[in-house]
């Protein structure tokens, strides 16, 4: 061990000695005092994390909610980004023009395009319905007794434009059809959307052509869901019915034990339909129930007559808010085989 001893000279005049020396008064051949305490290190300081600001804070602070709390954020998020599908149970599409979403207007400008009136001609009369309008070339789902037993069947589309059709499959235990115009093409198809995120309580627009007058729009909730309704699958009576009604799409169904609108018949099918309020008249079946973001959710089918006396005229019948449709996940599982011919089985 090197020793170290304060000599005489060593500290020259006028220079200061160590804070630990002794002090002169002290004997100078003494150790230094070891000091009062051990000097604390000072951790190095650390660069400030910048907070994000403006709109990449935000997005990503709603990013960081959206993991959170789920589905509820994520429109928030879609809002945020200018994004045009919207969170649910599953995702669907939005058609709805952006500064109108969530309108009536907005799902009526739309979907309007995509949705036609059917004039079918019957060999003892005529017969007025709806369609929707599936492909770009033509395809439109409608149901099967707007088009039973026509000989011929016309379409006219939002635009004014006629065409004229041909029958591609039916399926009558369903109460659907599938036709096709001839020569189209560059028309607007309509989005399906998913009838299985339906809720009771849901906004909901029809569109179809009631006694005729293409596109009207009304609008109400879907009231219930999987109701039993029951329609005629016998030709010869739907024929019959349709020209007792005017000629202006009255069709008979069963509901809760009664019928309506004339007598059904010997032969029926049943199917769970979605009920709705949303203002349903002879002709507006085979058109679109959409929901707020201008998807597809049933087709309109059978609705409620004030006057249920077969011979009344279709006048004097008129929606109560207690109408029909097939769900259009029904439609879609029944899709491929109306292509290939349909089915009555």
């Amino acid at each position: 061990m090197t020793e170290s001893f304060r000599r005489d000279g060593e500290y020259p005049q006028g220079q200061q000695q160590s804070p630990y020396s002794e002090s002169p008064q002290q004997n100078p051949g003494a150790w230094p005092p070891p000091p009062a305490y051990e000097p604390t290190p000072q951790p190095e300081p650390q660069p400030k994390k910048k907070r994000l600001r403006g709109p990449v804070g935000l997005l990503a602070a709603v990013a960081v909610a959206a993991a959170a709390v789920g589905g509820g954020t994520a429109y928030a998020f879609q809002e945020l980004t200018g994004s045009n599908t919207t969170a649910s149970s599953s995702t669907s599409t939005n058609v709805v023009p952006s500064s109108k979403k969530g309108t009536v207007s907005g799902v009526a400008e739309a979907v309007s395009p995509s949705i036609v009136e059917i004039n079918a001609t019957l060999s003892n009369g005529s017969s007025t319905g709806s369609g929707v309008i599936i492909t770009s070339d033509g395809e439109i789902l409608t149901n099967n007794h707007v088009i039973s037993g026509a000989t011929s069947v016309k379409v006219k589309t939002s635009d004014g434009t006629s065409y004229t059709a041909e029958v591609v499959g039916t399926d009558a235990k369903k109460d659907l059809a599938l036709i096709k115009l001839k020569n189209a093409s560059g028309l607007k198809a309509a989005t399906l959307g998913n009838s299985d995120n339906v809720g009771v309580g849901d906004e909901v627009v029809a569109i179809g052509s009631p006694e005729g007058l293409t596109g009207t729009v009304t609008s109400g909730i879907v009231s219930a869901l999987n109701r039993d309704v029951t329609v005629s699958t016998d030709e010869g009576q739907q024929e019959q019915q349709q020209q007792q009604g005017g000629g202006s799409g009255q069709w008979p169904f069963e509901f809760g034990g009664q019928e309506f609108n004339g007598d059904t018949g010997s032969s029926t099918t049943t199917y769970k339909a979605l009920q709705t309020d949303a203002s349903l008249n002879p002709g507006n079946s085979g058109g679109a129930l959409i929901d707020m973001n201008g998807n597809i959710i049933g087709i309109n089918s059978a609705m409620y007559s004030a006057s249920s006396d077969s011979s009344s005229s279709s006048s004097s019948a008129g929606s109560v808010g207690l109408g029909f449709a097939i769900p259009i996940n029904t439609v879609k599982a029944d899709l491929d085989t109306l292509r290939a011919g349909g089915s009555d089985s």
